[in-house]
């Protein structure tokens, strides 16, 4: 999972780049970049660590320009070598920069064609590489010295031929503009808003659209899914739909876990879709257990406290904030092994004494998906003197990978594959666990816009909606995303530069 951004401005962007990319920072801790244009040039910065760390004020003076994209990258393969920070660049044709969010679920192949077909090189292992190449393939058949918004269209509608899996992407055209576009079923979000400057109307386009609204942008609406959206220098907008076959089917784990409750995706709130998980949570702890003995709800800090919050509500129960977050430790799902994960728990979280002590403690979660964290906090409750302390999951059981961007690597990682839910409830050690019901989740989503007809459930139900992933491609994937694999290359090295074209010499 990642973060991207893109603006097309009349004035320097590189101040409002970084901050779009601070809001999107729970998206990734692992890198970050930006590209800039400016007369002529690609101006670049981009390394390893969290935004604030990457950028310093020498690099933000080098990186001008009325035109530029951001990202922030989240591993789920590869390790965590600089080399793999985004942007991505390509001098041919045009001078090509870009920014992916997902998964090709057909990188292999593509990586073939690339090499044999297409006559192109890559430098390393990713498929945000593979999609940069393949996009700028698809523009370089086309052999024109000037291309059209009809050009830029027609070389997407390559991509969407050739790769298969869930994508967002942003690209920076050199001297000409910023094309953005999704995937055909619109598994991976992006949107894109607009504001009236003084010196007229200026575009943005981004992961949520939370980081619309903090630099003031109005939220126009999401891309749609198989869609184009091309901005030029002069900021004229087009659009396009650039796939044949769309079937609309978004992921929900963002509406679990990923996005900010403060976002609105296909046009649906996250934040209401976290309110009818706790309401359907509610009901089906009434509905198991209606002479149930749960004193208090505490909510495990942050994604989860809005579903707790109407659990309690609903069932008439003390909500308490009984576990108190250290601010400066990053989200445990998203860094990058397995032993980090664990050390990180006992310092991120911290419980208050008083809001357990000799309680029947109900703890609610997003989601269980290794089962380290909640076994840890379990275990926390009953040293804080917990007389009894139960769990909720406000997810249905993760038994399956994700194959599209999420960081679900093997199924023997999951706690939940192959295991009845009482196994689950042994296992991470509560006196007892309530999962959502899945048709309860979809539901809790698609109340929001009843248009969407169906999710990416995926990591739920086993249903891949690319249709093209068998236990062959899960036990390569299983390989490539291993904490071992990922350890490999990592070091602590930059990439800091102007395309091409300039070097300001400066660490």
């Amino acid at each position: 999972m990642c973060g991207i951004v893109g603006i097309v401005a009349k004035s320097n962007v590189n101040q409002e780049l970084y901050d779009a990319l601070t809001v999107l920072q729970h998206r990734g801790q692992d890198a970050a970049g930006i590209v800039t244009w400016s007369e002529g040039r690609l101006n670049q910065r981009k390394g390893n660590g969290l935004v604030k760390d990457v950028f310093r004020r020498r690099h933000m003076e080098s990186l001008q320009g009325n035109v530029g994209i951001g990202h922030i990258r989240y591993p789920t393969a590869g390790g965590s070598s600089p080399a793999l920070a985004q942007p991505f660049y390509v001098n041919s044709p045009y001078g090509i920069s870009l920014a992916h969010n997902g998964n090709l679920t057909n990188t292999e192949e593509l990586s073939r064609e690339l090499f044999r077909s297409d006559l192109r090189h890559l430098n390393t292992n990713s498929d945000s590489e593979v999609i940069l190449n393949i996009f700028a393939h698809e523009l370089q058949c086309l052999g024109k010295l000037s291309p059209s918004a009809e050009d830029v269209f027609a070389a997407v509608s390559g991509v969407h031929k050739r790769c298969r899996g869930g994508y967002a992407v942003i690209s920076l055209i050199a001297n000409y503009g910023v094309v953005a576009f999704r995937d055909p079923h619109g598994i991976r979000p992006i949107v894109f808003g607009s504001r009236d400057g003084k010196k007229g109307k200026e575009y943005m386009v981004a992961s949520e659209s939370v980081a619309l609204d903090v630099l003031g942008f109005k939220l126009e609406r999401d891309i749609a899914p198989g869609e184009a959206i091309y901005i030029d220098l002069e900021g004229n907008f087009h659009s396009h739909q650039c796939a044949e076959a769309i079937v609309v089917s978004p992921c929900i784990f963002e509406h679990v876990y990923f996005s900010r409750p403060d976002s609105i995706m296909d046009g649906v709130s996250v934040y209401k879709t976290r309110l009818r998980q706790g309401e359907k949570l509610a009901e089906k702890v009434e509905r198991l257990r209606p002479d149930h003995d749960i004193d208090v709800i505490i909510p495990i800090p942050d994604s989860s406290r809005i579903a707790a919050q109407l659990m309690a509500h609903n069932l008439d129960i003390k909500f308490r904030e009984g576990l108190i977050k250290n601010r400066y430790i990053g989200r445990t799902f998203i860094m990058p092994g397995q032993s980090q994960r664990k050390k990180s728990v006992r310092q991120k979280l911290n419980a208050i004494g008083l809001e357990f002590s000799g309680k029947n403690v109900m703890l609610v979660d997003d989601s269980i998906v290794r089962g380290t964290t909640c076994k840890q906090i379990i275990q926390m409750a009953r040293d804080a003197g917990a007389a009894k302390v139960y769990f909720a999951s406000a997810a249905p059981p993760v038994r399956y990978p994700n194959v599209y961007g999420i960081d679900m690597p093997s199924a023997d990682e999951l706690i939940a594959h192959g295991k009845t839910e009482d196994e689950i409830c042994e296992l991470i050690g509560a006196d007892w666990l309530v999962y959502q019901d899945l048709d309860d989740l979809i539901d809790s989503s698609s109340e929001g816009n009843p248009e969407i007809t169906q999710f990416d459930c995926s990591v739920f139900d086993g249903n891949y909606i690319t249709g093209d992933v068998d236990q062959e491609y899960l036990d390569q994937l299983a390989r490539a995303r291993s904490d071992a694999n990922k350890s490999l290359n990592d070091d602590n090295e930059e990439d800091d530069a102007v395309i091409g074209l300039h070097n300001d010499g400066t660490d």
